[in-house]
């Protein structure tokens, strides 16, 4: 990133998408044009030509002596990762899906395994350049005249601009990584497993790198400790027919060990959704035979939910049968570790979902990022639960469940992501998210409301 001044000559994706901004008339909302989307709430329709982001999708700068990487705001973390890995190099925080893009994951929060010790993904950016809704690229730093929009960028979901590039840390990874999936018949004790692998970076005298679990039910629950390695041997393989989170579950007391490649563990989740393959019966051994590996990943099931959204056959299937629309409860919380355990309970007892996934993470930085103010210093678990309930019966009110997950997050002093169904008044939700700090930076760097209001998008599908 070059840093000459105001006046630096701009890339061909940044002048294609100026020009594109100035051709949007005056009064119309600005939008992104994108091919793919991580997002699960719908969004009003518009016919207004998206904004030209064709030239922001690669790796600009991979820098091993300084262990960073120039990155394009639309650039995926699967290419990303394709630049630093064979440098022995990571981001701190790759996000599990493929097509999450950089500039997404730093505007709209994104966790992985690492997170427990390098915080969320903007905690891991120098500097960025962000497109505002005045037409111009600023430079953004943590101490420069737009410190205000560097802090205030995470969260944001574009209401306040779009990242064209970003400067963001690496750090050094093996070739591999050495997992051990730890069972426990207790949600009190594997919350207290998490607290001593984030306080100790290990485990019964193991060190860990990275920490996630699945709860499966009430007594059948694990962590998933990594650590780096450059271990030889055979690795294991959940691109073909095996599937990666079946392969946790066992029942001996000992834990069960598996090495998996760098670049296989960072996907491990991405190539069956987590578990949400199995609703297109893609785990079914006889489907899997026939479903092409490239064909196994994220973007594609995807798409296959907004198929089935546009042409609406599981509502339909539903109205046969007598039943309303099903409710899509597709969502991420982060919860206190302290409350972590309850909060398990609770929803196993409301809720008729699982699996669950569990990520602790811990804020790298000492101050708050205003619109998602985790606190510093305090170790939470994001939980993670995607797949749908029974809709309404006669006299309920839509979304009952998305609700009463709000509530019971809220009561125990948790935060929820915004990337999905949300339900918030406009008090609350100004209370949660920064809405004073928001007003300032709205009304800074997009005085004329060509970005949606954070509240207009999260809540009324702006």
């Amino acid at each position: 990133m070059d840093r000459t001044g105001p006046a630096r000559v701009r890339t061909v994706g940044e002048r294609r998408l100026l020009e594109s901004f100035a051709a949007v008339p005056p009064g119309e909302r600005v939008r992104l044009a994108k091919r793919t989307s991580n997002l699960f709430r719908a969004r009003e329709g518009t016919s207004t030509r998206g904004l030209d982001t064709s030239g922001l999708t690669g790796v600009r700068v991979v820098d091993a002596g300084t262990l960073t990487a120039d990155v394009d705001g639309m650039c995926t973390y699967e290419d990303l990762v394709a630049a630093t890995l064979p440098l022995g190099l990571a981001p701190l925080v790759v996000p599990q899906l493929r097509t999450i893009t950089v500039g997404g994951a730093v505007t709209g929060l994104g966790i992985e395994s690492t997170s427990f010790r390098n915080g969320l993904p903007h905690e891991s950016v120098l500097e960025m350049d962000v497109l505002t809704g005045a037409g111009e690229i600023v430079t953004a730093t943590a101490d420069n005249e737009h410190a205000d929009l560097f802090r205030g960028f995470p969260n944001s979901y574009g209401s306040l601009g779009y990242a064209t590039c970003l400067r963001i840390e690496l750090e050094r990874v093996g070739t591999c990584v050495e997992v051990r999936h730890v069972r426990f018949h207790d949600l009190d004790a594997l919350c207290a497993a998490i607290a001593e692998v984030v306080a100790t970076r290990s485990h019964e005298g193991e060190e860990v790198d990275h920490v996630d679990g699945v709860v499966f039910s009430r007594d059948e629950a694990y962590l998933t400790l990594g650590r780096h390695s450059d271990r030889t041997g055979p690795t294991s393989d959940y691109t073909g027919q095996q599937v990666y989170y079946r392969s946790i579950q066992h029942d001996g007391p000992s834990p069960r060990r598996d090495l998996l490649t760098t670049h296989d563990y960072l996907w491990r989740w991405d190539t069956d959704w987590f578990w949400c393959s199995r609703a297109f019966g893609a785990q079914d051994p006889r489907v899997r035979r026939w479903w092409p590996r490239r064909w196994r990943r994220s973007s594609v099931y995807w798409r296959l939910v907004a198929a089935d959204r546009r042409v609406g056959f599981s509502d339909r299937l539903e109205a046969r049968r007598g039943n309303p629309p099903r409710e899509r409860v597709v969502q991420d919380v982060e919860i206190p570790l302290g409350q972590t355990a309850a909060f398990l309970h609770w929803f196993l007892d409301e809720v008729p979902i699982e699996p669950i996934w569990l990520c602790p993470l811990r804020l790298r930085d000492h101050q708050r990022w205003p619109l998602y103010p985790l606190e510093p210093g305090r170790t939470y678990v994001n939980v993670g639960f995607w797949s749908t309930v029974p809709g309404p019966g006669p006299g309920e009110e839509l979304g009952a469940t998305n609700r009463a997950i709000e509530r019971r997050v809220d009561e125990v002093g948790g935060h929820k992501s915004l990337y999905s169904d949300s339900y918030y008044s406009r008090s609350d939700f100004d209370a949660l998210y920064g809405g004073d700090a928001y007003a300032v930076l709205k009304a800074t760097y997009d005085p004329d409301g060509r970005f949606p209001h954070l509240y207009d998008k999260a809540v009324r599908h702006a």
